[in-house]
């Protein structure tokens, strides 16, 4: 008989950290973090997910966290439990495959509609997040404006209501950074702050959330100068607080994600990303670009027709 729900999850237990390699612990973590999310969506506790497995809450909070290993029929079983669809059992396969063998699964492949949502959720669990940006600005740093007018473009078939949702998604991700940690370094291509989503008022009020961020001591701008040779496609670097060398890299495309654990993967990532960082402006410069964009679009919008 399946545990019965319960309204309010129970506290994580105490963890025991065990020894896993360096490469297993990313793949892991991605593990662990979508039983953890398919748990909670549910709202089973850690007691009824560890009656499943014949295992202890401590356990399971190891499993969740990727600093236990995974064993198969454990997952298989959690995944029946949770009453996963065959896609979704097929993705825990996937990360198991790779948590067991980082060398041969270096990447992960996510290919499913919610790849966002699996990085909103790591994104929470980071103690840093680098992000570099050539086309748009970074989603933890839209405007809601600015993020619908995205979504607009990019979900054509999509209902207001739909469209909302996806927004308020987005909106969601920068719940965090009202909190210490984590911090955010985003290096964003000159370019993107002169290409327009939305109205020049829109656009006003996104150059203007940018200078913003750039006073506060958790977020880290930086942009890029528009004739650097730069990797076409957005790269995410995050770090973990709880162990060493606890990272992953996510590498967005337009219609999913790749995210790499094994390390000499993370380490062209991190390259590319400083190659990246060498070729932005300082601080004070950075500012100074935010400044000349702000007052281009505030010249602009200063023409507008009212809707």
């Amino acid at each position: 008989m399946p545990a019965a729900r319960k309204a309010q999850p129970e506290f994580d237990a105490p963890v025991v950290r065990l020894q896993t390699s360096d490469e297993q612990r990313p793949a892991g973590r991605l593990l662990g973090d979508e039983l953890r999310f398919h748990r909670e969506r549910l709202g089973y506790t850690l007691a009824d997910a560890a009656r499943v497995i014949r295992a202890s809450t401590s356990k399971v909070s190891r499993l969740e966290r990727g600093e236990s290993p995974a064993k198969p029929r454990d997952v298989h079983d959690l995944a029946v439990f949770y009453g996963l669809s065959r896609e979704q059992q097929s993705q825990l396969d996937q990360l198991l495959a790779q948590a067991g063998n980082a060398d041969l699964y270096a990447r992960f492949a996510d290919v499913t509609p919610n790849f966002l949502k699996r990085l909103i959720r790591l994104e929470g669990t980071a103690e840093k997040i680098s992000v570099f940006e050539p086309r748009v600005v970074p989603g933890l740093l839209q405007t809601e404006a600015y993020a619908r007018a995205i979504v607009q473009l990019m979900e054509v078939d999509l209902s207001d209501t739909g469209i909302e949702r996806i927004v308020a998604l987005r909106m969601q991700r920068q719940v965090m950074l009202d909190k210490g940690v984590p911090t955010l370094a985003a290096l964003i291509s000159e370019e993107v702050l002169y290409r327009p989503y939305g109205t020049a008022s829109v656009m006003v009020e996104q150059v203007a959330f940018l200078l913003k961020a750039t006073l506060t001591n958790r977020v880290n701008v930086r942009i890029v100068r528009k004739e650097t040779m730069a990797p076409p496609y957005p790269l995410f670097h995050l770090t973990f607080a709880d162990g060493d060398c606890q990272e992953l890299a996510y590498v967005e495309h337009l219609d999913g994600a790749n995210y790499v654990t094994q390390k000499r993967q993370l380490d062209k990532y991190r390259r590319l990303l400083d190659n990246v960082r060498a070729n932005a402006y300082g601080r004070e410069e950075s500012t100074d670009s935010l400044k000349r964009a702000l007052g281009y679009w505030e010249q602009l919008a200063a023409t507008e027709q009212p809707e």
